[in-house]
């Protein structure tokens, strides 16, 4: 099964999941703005993505800017705010059994399908 963690809201988020419901698979959508992560599935979703946490922040966010720019934070502290504030994460996130991908670019996703 492939799940998708995605903001409805999200061009590309939407893009992606229309991509992935195009080619007919098994598919698990999770909003997560609704269905928040918590820190040991967004934990494992990074380390599945093998990138550090800060690289799945959108830092343009007010919610970055304001509470957390300049601030020197451990990879704790970064999965604790994206948990906190689930817009400064990355999306859509697109994960296949071990292999996890950022859908942007697209081409991304299609390669771990």
């Amino acid at each position: 099964m492939i799940t998708i963690y995605h903001n409805p809201r999200c061009n590309k988020s939407r893009a992606c999941c229309l991509m992935l419901e195009d080619l007919n698979l098994n598919l698990n959508k999770i909003n997560y703005t609704k269905e928040l992560f918590t820190e040991h599935t967004l934990s494992e979703v990074i380390r599945l993505l093998k990138i550090k946490p800060i690289e799945l922040v959108r830092k343009n966010e007010p919610e970055w800017k304001e509470h957390y720019k300049g601030k020197e934070l451990s990879n704790t502290e970064v999965i604790k705010a994206m948990v906190r504030y689930p817009k400064l994460i990355e999306r859509p996130i697109v994960v296949n059994g071990k292999k996890a991908a950022i859908g942007r670019p697209m081409e991304a996703v299609q390669a771990i399908l």
